[in-house]
């Protein structure tokens, strides 16, 4: 059996909110403590101030495992917004990781936030799963805003079995998916009524859209759209793909089918935007509360 059920390696991040206060952040910390809270051995491997990201993690120790290679820095955002309306500004970066990654773990989840990783590793995997937001990332220097630039064939790992992009990716990520008109014929481009999309990479890819439908991209055959659980309440989005796509490539590999699998995920994104930061990540009973309530 591999030493872990799931690992995530991507920079944890500083995260600066609106109000000057700093918590944990960035897709390796969010998709593992969903993992963890769906009861997985998880560990992070990150990149960082050793010291200082052991601080952002204290309260989650008990929770994850967690490797860092040192830097003389470690990632910071600034975040402002929510969604469609967020911007995030780069104050600091931990750099690539440069070193090798040895992986034993059923589950590898590749989570880049700030062009970090470029899909080497070694080891053992039994599933691997992408969410790609930061290679796509862009950004001038300390302090800019985030910007995006298309994702290359070459950034992503020569296998990976799930990809999770939100909607304000899709563009920088289009040759992952090739959109059908009525007649079937294959256009670049978007996905409509009427037409359908499969994935071009020959990957499963899923993308979520918040309170919109999320959209599944299976190879060979057409989009599927699945509806999001009702949100009364928005009080904080930041980390809801991650945990979707945690809770996502968890299900697809204890056997769900895609749509069974984003489901659990829509439900655990549900869960983790109906409250304040990392505590609201939400485990298996109210993953599961929240999808017999949308029933």
């Amino acid at each position: 059996m591999p030493t872990y059920d799931y690992t995530t390696v991507g920079h944890v991040t500083a995260d600066v909110l609106a109000d000057g206060s700093r918590r944990p952040g960035g897709g390796a910390f969010y998709s593992a403590l969903q993992a963890a809270r769906l009861g997985q051995r998880a560990l992070i491997i990150t990149q960082g101030v050793p010291t200082e990201i052991e601080e952002l993690l204290a309260p989650y120790r008990g929770e994850l495992e967690l490797e860092v290679f040192a830097a003389r820095q470690t990632t910071t955002l600034q975040t402002l917004g929510h969604g469609a309306a967020r911007t995030q500004r780069v104050l600091a970066w931990a750099g690539p990781i440069a070193r090798a990654v040895t992986v034993d773990s059923a589950i590898l989840h590749l989570a880049p936030v700030a062009r970090e990783t470029a899909g080497q590793w070694r080891g053992r995997a039994d599933f691997i799963g992408v969410t790609p937001q930061g290679l796509v990332r862009t950004w001038a220097g300390p302090g800019a805003e985030i910007g995006q630039v298309p994702l290359e064939p070459q950034q992503l790992p020569a296998r990976r079995d799930a990809i999770v992009i939100s909607h304000a990716e899709r563009d920088s990520c289009s040759w992952l998916i090739v959109a059908r008109d009525q007649n079937g014929r294959h256009s670049a481009g978007s996905t409509r009524p009427g037409g359908g999309a499969a994935s071009a990479s020959g990957t499963l890819v899923a993308v979520t859209a918040g309170a919109d439908a999320t959209v599944l991209h299976i190879p060979e055959r057409e989009v599927l759209e699945l509806e999001v659980p009702r949100i009364e309440h928005l009080v904080d989005d930041l980390g809801a793909g991650d945990v979707f796509a945690a809770a996502f490539f968890t299900s697809l590999l204890e056997g769900r089918t895609p749509v069974e699998a984003a489901m659990v995920g829509n439900a655990a994104a549900a869960v983790r935007i109906g409250g304040a930061g990392p505590g609201a990540v939400g485990g298996r009973d109210a993953i599961q509360a929240r999808l017999r309530a949308s029933r």
